[in-house]
């Protein structure tokens, strides 16, 4: 996730599968088979389905409700996110052009990962803390009651999704992830195109086009809380029954692509084989020369697993016999959320250490901005805690933990809407492809994770 290779090693906290405790083949061996015993355990004893998007959840205290939905309490943490986003606007222009600045640490770790704890943990949260939302409001976009045209339904995620791209290839396919001028450029652009956009089409461009708040919301799927649609109150109940409420828009499974493609392409581009293939090819590359030449391999790359990731994934949902045309065009969208669990198990497996230690360093650093020896809060780079680097055996047993885990809700996930979803004489035998699949995808994520 950072520029030079030393850098990756610290910031993922594992160097490689020299580091596992145990033999790379008994964690592939032992993932896949988790997964084919789940499978099997589900197909037997699993006949009908069991999760149901439409329990209503245990109830929490009213006050809990009043609390979340106080427009005042809101508009204060709106007003804090804003506030920090200012500070790390500082931070960017005033702070020291170099490694010590606070914005990609920012930019990379606290809102590309810390969005995915944050909001599996509470909820779609970027709604709330969306800084480009809060200007929106105080611009008076909050009165705009017609906009200027509808939101075109037939775009559904489709900008998130390309905006969700534009992300991950700053981060892992631009010549200098790390330039501070990239990043700046990015943010601008991001922000006038969201202010462009809901100028136009009004909030629901947000809810649409946001990459942010498009990925808070999905992996919110798994948080354990959520809002009774009857009652109004919030609720906690299992994020299981939450998983299936995920919006079938177009672009769905595109969004889905693009967060485990890229995933699995940051590991990759790992790879000491690939670093040198790119080494040796970036010149070759015309009229863009070697850094340009770089970057457009990488590009191939990213490009290439987020292609195979939605072909598969969309071959083996079409793959099911006992259905209509107009049925298997839909049974892509209808089982995308499946992929959720697994998208969430990688993003912690990839970027644990990554957020707890790096996360650490950035706050220390937005604690003196500008560089001036300030210590608020008493913070100092003392303070910073490498754990996770420091065991590494702890980090191989989470990681693994973590992508086992994803699949097999993912497998339970996509059974349950296979009973729904898939004709009866059809279900058992209508999951085997996604069955491959998704054994496909633990021995792929597994050996990208240690393999290099």
């Amino acid at each position: 996730m950072t520029a030079t290779a030393t850098e990756v090693v610290v910031a993922h906290g594992v160097g490689g599968s020299t580091d596992l405790p145990i033999p790379l083949t008994y964690a592939l061996v032992g993932g896949v088979w988790a997964l084919i015993l789940t499978f099997a355990i589900v197909a037997v004893a699993w006949r009908s389905p069991k999760f149901d998007p439409a329990n209503p959840g245990r109830a929490l205290p009213t006050w809990v409700t009043t609390m979340v939905d106080s427009p005042i309490l809101r508009s204060i943490i709106a007003a804090v996110a804003l506030l920090a986003t200012m500070w790390v606007g500082v931070a960017a222009i005033w702070g020291p052009q170099d490694a010590g600045n606070a914005l990609p640490g920012s930019f990379y770790v606290l809102l590309w990962v810390g969005l995915v704890a944050a909001s599996v943990i509470v909820g779609p949260i970027w709604r709330v803390i969306s800084p480009v939302r809060t200007v929106w409001h105080l611009l008076g976009g909050r009165r705009v009651q017609d906009p200027q045209r509808p939101y075109p339904a037939g775009w559904g995620y489709w900008p998130a999704a390309a905006g969700l791209f534009s992300f991950v290839w700053l981060e892992l396919a631009s010549p200098d992830p790390g330039s501070l001028t990239a990043i700046k450029v990015w943010i601008l652009s991001y922000a006038a195109a969201m202010l462009l956009g809901a100028r136009i089409f009004g909030s629901r461009w947000f809810a649409r086009a946001d990459p942010f708040e498009v990925y808070s919301v999905a992996v919110s799927r798994l948080a354990p809380f959520r809002r009774n649609l009857e009652t109004g109150r919030v609720v906690v109940g299992s994020p299981i029954d939450h998983l299936p409420t995920m919006p079938i828009r177009p672009g769905t499974v595109a969004v889905m692509a693009v967060l485990l493609g890229s995933t699995a392409f940051d590991s990759f581009s790992q790879f000491k084989g690939f670093r040198d293939f790119v080494d040796r090819h970036a010149a070759a590359v015309p009229f863009v020369g070697d850094a340009g030449g770089g970057s457009a391999l990488r590009t191939a790359g990213l490009l290439l697993f987020v292609a195979v990731v939605g072909v598969t994934f969309s071959g083996a949902a079409r793959a099911t016999g006992g259905v209509t045309r107009a049925q298997r065009r839909e049974l892509p969208g209808r089982l995308a959320h499946c992929l959720i669990p697994i998208i969430v198990g990688y993003v912690f497996a990839h970027y644990l250490s990554y957020l707890v230690e790096r996360g650490q360093e950035t706050v220390v650093r937005l604690a003196d901005p500008l560089a001036r020896g300030w210590h608020l809060f008493g913070l100092d780079s003392g303070d910073v805690v490498y754990a996770l680097s420091m065991n590494p055996a702890l980090l191989w047993a989470v990681k693994v933990a973590f992508v086992v885990a994803g699949h097999v809700v993912g497998v339970i996930a996509a059974h349950d809407q296979a009973l729904r979803v898939i004709p009866v004489g059809h279900q058992l035998t209508g999951q085997l492809t996604m069955m491959a699949v998704m054994v496909a995808y633990t021995l792929t994520g597994l050996y990208l994770l240690f393999g290099g």
